[in-house]
């Protein structure tokens, strides 16, 4: 077996590393969407034809599977077009030396849209995605594909417009897709004053990584949901302390100590950020 390995030379190796990049990088652009299902399905039916086919001795057969190889690569090409097509388009349009600048830009634009909503008491909600991919959710709602900008994103949310009751969707420095439909969270020692808006802040948070901003259109109060819980009656300033410690490039633990360290994320902070909202409420009322 050693003679086996030392036998690729590294050459060899050298290939088995690029190939595996490859097909990771695919697999992780394809993550979350119809079409990672498409080409798992192709996958694992062609290994077991293969397969089939080697242990069995029918070589005619398996000689004809490796030449069907070639066309499968091509149907490949036509079922992926659109994600190919994404993929391409983000490549060309994401510069490697403005990534810290862009995310500024994304968070100082979407705590302005906040701020401006929570002031009007226009209900909102906006997920900023971060490693686990929103694509499967962002199939639920409307692709818009736009730049990220208080003008648009706040239009969105305007009453009665077509897409104000759903979620949006943001992802690096676009908006990605509204009117998406986020999973409601199960948990059943979640405030019963809690609105479906609220449901879906923290469902999303428990199902993937992703920020999500709430803006109650009652009350205005701003609430943020990570990791499956919910911080009430935040104002833009530690909104934004909160946005740049997840979404600056640090490390998710890192990020979330330094969370509780700004926003004192702890039951009892939390407790006095619901008891803040509760007054604020009442007064209101």
């Amino acid at each position: 077996m050693l003679d086996g390995i030392i036998s690729i030379g590294l050459g060899g190796l050298f290939e088995i590393v690029v190939l595996t990049c490859v097909f990771y990088y695919v697999f992780l652009f394809l993550h979350g969407t119809r079409g990672a299902q498409v080409l798992v399905g192709l996958a694992v039916l062609l290994v077991l034809l293969l397969g089939a086919t080697y242990f069995l001795n029918l070589a005619e057969l398996n000689w004809l599977l490796r030449k069907v190889s070639v066309y499968i690569a091509i149907a490949l090409l036509v079922i992926f077009q659109p994600e190919i097509r994404r993929a391409l388009a983000e490549l060309g349009r994401q510069p490697v030396f403005t990534v810290s600048t862009d995310k500024r830009t994304v968070i100082d634009h979407v705590v302005q849209t906040v701020i401006h909503l929570a002031d009007h008491k226009v209900g909102a909600l906006i997920a900023i995605e971060r490693e686990i991919g929103t694509r499967a959710i962002q199939e639920t709602g409307t692709k818009i594909d736009a730049p990220v900008v208080p003008e648009l994103l706040g239009s969105i949310f305007f009453p009665h417009t077509p897409l104000h009751d759903g979620g949006v969707i943001i992802q690096g420095n676009r908006i990605m897709a509204a009117g998406c439909v986020f999973p409601l969270s199960q948990r059943v020692e979640l405030h019963k004053s809690l609105g479906t808006r609220h449901r879906a802040a923290v469902g999303l948070s428990e199902e993937t990584d992703a920020v999500v901003i709430a803006v109650s259109e009652e009350t205005g109060t701003i609430s943020v949901s990570y990791r499956g819980r919910l911080s009430r009656g935040l104002d833009g300033e530690r909104l934004k302390r909160f946005l740049v410690a997840l979404l600056k490039g640090q490390k998710s633990e890192s990020a979330w100590h330094r969370m509780q360290e700004q926003l004192d994320l702890t039951p009892e902070g939390i407790a006095k950020s619901e008891k803040r909202v509760k007054e604020e409420t009442s007064s209101a009322s």
